[in-house]
């Protein structure tokens, strides 16, 4: 088998951030998908990011971006957050919950950004 006939694989890149509560993260992200219809975010974009904070547990972390948010941003700013402005928002919700929830794998794993924090979010970035 030649170098074009094997077959692709995905490397994630593990990043690491130590959180306001004095633990170290590791995670990476897994992809991006349209909130289930049933889901209380829905509808909205679900970014997905495995954490470990001790290299032997690894669990899903869900950051949900509604529909509403991104509409309320695009009246406030005369514009729509292109693809890696909200990419950029769903990591910054990440890194918030990493400094604020003691226990991200019991009260961390369903994440949400709203008007309200969007702003917030995005501002600590410059992206206006």
């Amino acid at each position: 088998m030649n170098a074009a006939q094997k077959p692709h694989m995905t490397i994630r890149r593990m990043k690491t951030y130590t959180g306001g509560q004095g633990y170290v993260y590791q995670y990476y992200f897994v992809g991006k998908r349209p909130a289930l219809s049933g889901q209380p975010e829905a509808p909205a974009t679900e970014y997905v990011f495995d954490v470990t904070s001790d290299r032997k547990t690894t669990y899903a972390v869900s950051v949900f971006f509604p529909m509403e948010a991104l509409d309320v941003w695009a009246k406030q700013h005369g514009r729509p957050l292109n693809d890696a402005e909200q990419y950029a928002a769903a990591k910054m919700r990440l890194f918030q919950a990493f400094d604020e929830i003691e226990n991200m794998m019991a009260q961390g794993r369903r994440l949400l950004i709203d008007s309200g924090n969007l702003e917030q979010l995005l501002g600590t970035l410059g992206v206006e």
